[in-house]
């Protein structure tokens, strides 16, 4: 039996990729990586070579044995099998609540904060978040303040799931733009846990060290460019 291998992603732009890279670490997998570059106009061809062992032609994509897992979602349930199930809560009705909680992020996450991508969290200066993305971050970390609250924490339900690494590149990309609401409190030992975790600094460090992506919608149309420098909220962790 071979070793799985992950056809992974650019380090600042391939937030499923690091998804299912943390997963797969999380349960102990051995696997090779191959990083696909997905900056253009590198992207194209790239991700057309892809596609010859995957059918979304595009990353992550884990093979195994020959045979393609090409959902970030598929590979990081594949991860807790491969661990005997240890990413997801014993407790059915929580394990439940714990794959709702990574249905909502693989499924757009409600377009919280659409114009503040994963990308962002590595750009030099950053914009002001608006009203309406500071009543989204809000919301969001207070549907997640009642986990942590519910479980004691440190993880969302006692013990790191599925469910918190899913969440790790929002939090990277929200956290890195100093959103000031109540619940952010709340959930900031959470939240330093999962900066702090061996793997996540590993992937971020590499991500800090390429030259950041610009997206052409993370200004907004109608309001004064406003960048700034904000303290690395991640050097902390």
């Amino acid at each position: 039996m071979s070793r799985p291998k992950l056809y992974s992603g650019t380090r600042n732009a391939s937030s499923w990729a690091m998804r299912a890279w943390l997963a797969l670490r999380a349960a102990g997998v051995d696997f090779e990586e191959e990083i696909v570059n997905i900056v253009r106009p590198q992207r194209f061809a790239n991700l057309k070579a892809v596609g010859r062992i995957s059918p979304p032609a595009m990353v992550p994509v884990l093979v195994v044995d020959g045979v393609a897992i090409y959902d970030s979602l598929a590979i990081m349930e594949y991860a807790n099998d491969a661990c005997g199930g240890r990413l997801l809560p014993v407790d059915v009705t929580q394990r439940a609540q714990a794959r709702s909680l990574a249905a909502w992020q693989h499924s757009g996450l409600s377009n919280i904060c659409a114009r503040i991508s994963f990308e962002s969290a590595f750009y030099p200066e950053k914009r002001t978040l608006t009203a309406v993305e500071t009543s989204e971050c809000e919301r969001l970390f207070g549907v997640l303040a009642k986990y942590v609250a519910e479980s004691s924490g440190p993880f969302l339900f006692g013990t790191l799931s599925l469910a918190d690494l899913i969440l790790v590149p929002t939090i990277v990309r929200l956290v890195a733009h100093d959103p000031v609401v109540p619940s952010r409190d709340a959930i900031e030992a959470w939240t330093q846990t999962l900066l702090a975790m061996a793997d996540v600094k590993e992937w971020m460090r590499d991500a800090r060290l390429l030259p950041p992506i610009w997206s052409d919608d993370y200004l907004v149309p109608g309001q004064p460019v406003d960048l700034r420098v904000i303290p690395d909220p991640f050097d902390a962790a």
